[in-house]
């Protein structure tokens, strides 16, 4: 007698997981991280093809953007009064995730990541944030976009933010 084996989810691993190193933690749920990681390649391929529907699909109703500039703390309605325009112009933003780390929490209900990017102009990035369960899906709550500044540099640059602030 020979065995059945539904190989969906075999191409599904193959074809629509990026070749991005994902990391996680606490996961004995295979199916969050798949939609987790999902949700968040998602993100960079809207915002990188200008998709507002689809990108602000993806966050909370009340989720908070964090930007790189000290006063880009959003809440999802401003980052999107902020975003759209860019958008309607077919202006967006290109990020390849490259290093993904997911922990999920044990109720499996909340998510937080961090993900090392790559950007044409500002090179490497970080990304941070949270996830909520939304049914099947998982909605961003927070995500946090940072400009990692190696340690050798650091004392440089916070004299140039000093000087910039005066």
């Amino acid at each position: 007698m020979y065995k059945r084996y539904n190989i969906i989810p075999l191409v599904f691993l193959i074809f629509f997981i990026p070749s991005n190193n994902i990391h996680s933690k606490n996961n004995d749920c295979l199916g969050c991280i798949l939609a987790i990681n999902q949700t968040l390649n998602q993100l960079h391929r809207a915002a990188s093809d200008a998709n507002s529907q689809v990108y602000f699909s993806l966050f909370t109703a009340n989720a908070n953007f964090i930007g790189t500039d000290p006063k880009e703390t959003w809440t999802i309605k401003q980052f999107k009064a902020f975003a759209e325009p860019y958008f309607n112009k077919g202006t967006g933003w290109t990020y390849h995730s490259r290093d993904r780390h997911i922990t999920i929490s044990e109720s499996k209900q909340t998510a937080w990541f961090d993900e090392m990017l790559d950007n044409k102009k500002y090179g490497e990035t970080r990304g941070t944030g949270v996830l909520v369960r939304a049914g099947r899906d998982w909605k961003i709550a927070q995500y946090h976009l940072t400009l990692p500044i190696p340690n050798s540099l650091t004392s440089a640059v916070v004299k140039m933010i000093q000087n910039n602030e005066q």
